[in-house]
Parts: C-alpha cells; structure tokens; sequence
C-alpha cells in the first residue's frame, strides 16, 4: 500500500515511505502453519475415528470454523495491520499512521526534532532493521520499532534535519 501523497501538503517532498519490516509477519506465519497442521491432523483423526457420518460432518464443520477464526485472527489481521502501518519521511516532517477501523497517528515537523538515535541488535541487524528515536522539542522520545534499514533512515533524518537547520541560520 502507497503512502497517498494527496494528504501532504503543497510543495512538501515524499521522501521515504516504510511499513514495518517483513519480520513482524514471521510469527503469524509460523501459527498459521501450526494451527492448519492442527486442523489437517484433526481430520484425519475424524476421518479415522468410528463415528456417524453426522457426528463426523458437524466435527467438520466445528473444525473449519474453528480453524479460519485462527485464520483470520492471527493470519489476516496482523497482515492488514502490517500493511496499514506506514512510517513516512518527507522534507518538512516525519509521519507515522497505524490501524485498520481506528486510525492513530502523529506528524513531527522537522524543525522540532532535537535528536535521533536508532537502536538494533544482533537479531536486528541480521534481518537490517531496528527502532528509531526521535526526541521532538517538547515530548519524550518516540520508539518507531522494526524499521527497515534503520541506519540509512537515520541517516536520512539527520540530513533533512541538518538542511533544516541550515535554512533557518541562512534566513
């Protein structure tokens, strides 16, 4: 999913859009595996229990419904959520928007970012993502986690910060 860039404002530059890197997907994935193996060895198990063929089918039934809630739940939502989570990068602010039915946001003009660190372990790093920290003139830090390639987004930030600051000494 695209970042609209309807929704900046006139003359502002997209510089960078991210959702949360891949990884955040790999414990769904992994559950989603774990629960259709579930599934397909309870069948086999109604298939091979001595049942009524009534009994067999609502067992059946039970177990589909049961397995695309599972499915739903931890499969497709946490997609959708990875996908409507959008970290954004423009030269004048950094915007970060989350959620499916509620939306939550928060938009940091530029001017007002005092420092940015970022933060990766060695797990991080395999997978080159991390968490940002952006510390704005009046807030506490805000962690943006799973990043990809945090560095260079730092890098980034910094640049746009610096060139802010040079246009405010140069005026």
């Amino acid at each position: 999913m695209g970042y609209p860039e309807d929704l900046l404002a006139s003359e502002e530059r997209l510089l960078l859009h991210r959702h949360e890197h891949w990884k955040a997907l790999i414990v769904p994935g992994l559950l989603f595996l774990v629960y259709t193996g579930l599934a397909i060895w309870g069948l086999v198990a109604i298939s091979g229990a001595d049942l009524s063929d009534g009994t067999a089918l609502v067992l059946r039934i039970v177990l589909g419904v049961v397995w695309l809630g599972l499915f739903s739940w931890l499969g497709v939502a946490p997609v959708v959520r990875w996908a409507s989570t959008h970290f954004v990068l423009t030269d004048r602010r950094v915007l970060f928007r989350t959620g499916i039915i509620t939306r939550s946001g928060i938009d940091i003009p530029i001017a007002r970012i005092n420092t940015v660190q970022f933060r990766h372990g060695l797990i991080d790093r395999m997978f080159r993502t991390g968490t940002l920290i952006i510390e704005s003139a009046s807030d506490d830090p805000l962690e943006f986690t799973d990043i990809p390639e945090v560095e260079k987004v730092h890098a980034m930030l910094y640049n746009e910060l610096y060139d802010e600051i040079e246009d405010e000494e140069g005026r």
